[in-house]
């Protein structure tokens, strides 16, 4: 695990550069945390610990924890990343089941503890329909008006085509959207399953025009 992380950060950064920021990724365990599954709260932050530390070696800048549904399990992945150093802590969760993840937590509740520990960034990945990201900024952002907001979403609902897994939202409605979750706050915008570099293209050139005419405007 210690080598794939360094080793997966360190060709992000050959890829990117230096004049790019790299993000270390770390998910969720699979696991359920005591009381309802096995994994400790203690051995939870030794593993994401561990995790971070790898990444952290790799070069990174600041360690983006995702897909998160059990407060606890977000809990000890701050924990972990803090004890591997002072990189900035981003902090998404997945909220699929009725504008609540699958453990109940609802946006406004995620964003609250994420501030109380003192995170950068907050938000929603992966999820249902894109479209659902711009109830929860507005709540995220009344919850927590010091944090910047993340929105990342799937690239649309998946759906079967001749037995291969397709996604439905095209990269210009990806684009779209990725202009409106600027508009409602979001500073750290992208997408998740289902995306492809196409995708990501069109939402950057998209917000890249945005800025120009902001820029044209002052």
């Amino acid at each position: 695990m210690t080598e794939i992380n360094r080793r997966a950060a360190e060709l992000a950064r050959q890829a990117a550069g230096e004049d790019r920021y790299v993000g270390g990724d770390i998910g969720p365990t699979g696991e359920m945390l005591a009381p309802l599954g096995r994994l400790t709260y203690e051995a939870a932050v030794e593993m994401f610990a561990e995790q971070a530390a790898a990444l952290v070696a790799g070069g990174v800048d600041c360690l983006y924890i995702e897909t998160m549904s059990d407060l606890k399990e977000a809990q000890a992945a701050v924990q972990g990343a803090r004890q591997a150093g002072d990189l900035p802590v981003f902090c998404t969760f997945s909220f699929d089941t009725r504008g609540r993840t699958t453990m109940g937590l609802h946006p406004a509740q995620a964003a609250q503890a994420m501030a109380a520990l003192g995170v950068v960034a907050v938000g929603a990945n992966c999820g249902h329909a894109p479209e659902e990201v711009l109830e929860f900024l507005p709540q995220m952002r009344q919850a927590a008006p010091d944090l910047y907001l993340i929105a990342k979403p799937n690239a649309g609902l998946p759906r079967l085509v001749q037995r291969q897994v397709v996604y439905d939202a095209t990269p210009q409605q990806m684009a779209e959207l990725a202009i409106r979750y600027l508009e409602l706050g979001a500073r750290i915008i992208g997408a998740c399953c289902g995306s492809s570099p196409e995708h990501i293209a069109a939402m950057a050139a998209a917000l890249n025009k945005m800025k120009g005419r902001r820029e044209e405007a002052q």
